[in-house]
């Protein structure tokens, strides 16, 4: 049996996963989104924690629990794990049904992003283009989503993100081309998701539009964490001013 985990237990499992480097896990175990479970309520030996797409697991990779746990999955998943006993776990489990691939994490410093130069980039948006905050009624738009379902799946609703959550898009003849928004948040921050429409690619929106999402936050007093999933992304944060912490493992599993 497995067992959800609720409201401010999950702060108790922050010690089981504290060698996981994750705002997502954060946003999780601090009760802001997610679900979290565990083998067993008064004792856990393993646990879980899905955000989205995002699934950690961390404590015995041998408990009872931890096989259950390793099937409690949504349909598409990317799982991280630290050590190397449950590397070998999911390799068993899900043998023939995974992908292993890197993605890349980045120093958590804000002194390394400059506010100014956010600024500046935000500023810089081309003719014929609109960059915007998203509101209510943009959220809505579905031009936004067909850029990426995530930009605000992980909040309870509409009104859900615009409360709690940040987004900026670049519009163009009045539908979304670009977007970046807090596809999780945590007590300190928030984790950027960002997508572009292919056929306005390379034009400098994705780096405008993130420029204005790290320089809100930053007037908030937010962390913008930044997690790569391909060169591509390493690149663009790098321009941004993050520096690159190094590369991790991730599992795609396609159940």
């Amino acid at each position: 049996m497995i067992y959800e985990v609720k409201g401010e237990q999950r702060k108790n499992l922050s010690s089981m996963f504290a060698s996981i480097d994750s705002t997502i896990l954060l946003s999780a175990l601090q009760g802001h989104m997610g679900s979290v479970w565990v083998d067993d309520l008064e004792n856990p030996t393993a646990a879980q924690v899905t955000v989205g797409i995002f699934v950690f697991y961390a404590g015995n990779p041998s408990s009872k629990g931890a096989e259950e746990l390793l099937y409690n999955l949504p349909d598409f998943t990317l799982a991280i794990v630290e050590k190397d006993e449950w590397k070998s776990r999911i390799e068993e489990v899900h043998n023939g049904r995974f992908e292993k691939f890197q993605r890349y994490q980045f120093v958590k410093n804000p002194e390394h992003l400059d506010i100014r130069y956010m600024e500046e980039l935000s500023n810089a948006v081309p003719k014929g283009y609109e960059l915007v905050k998203i509101d209510a009624t943009i959220a809505k738009y579905s031009s936004l989503h067909k850029l990426s379902e995530d930009f605000i799946s992980q909040f309870d609703s509409i009104a859900d993100f615009i409360e709690r959550g940040i987004g900026f898009a670049v519009l163009k003849n009045g539908k979304a081309v670009c977007g970046a928004t807090s596809f999780s948040i945590y007590d300190e921050g928030i984790e950027i998701e960002i997508a572009t429409h292919p056929e306005y690619r390379r034009k400098g929106l994705a780096r405008i539009t993130a420029a204005a999402l790290i320089k809100e936050c930053l007037d908030r007093g937010l962390y913008p964490n930044w997690d790569g999933a391909n060169i591509e992304s390493v690149k663009l944060a790098q321009k941004l001013g993050y520096r690159l912490k190094g590369s991790y493992d991730t599992y795609f599993i396609d159940k």
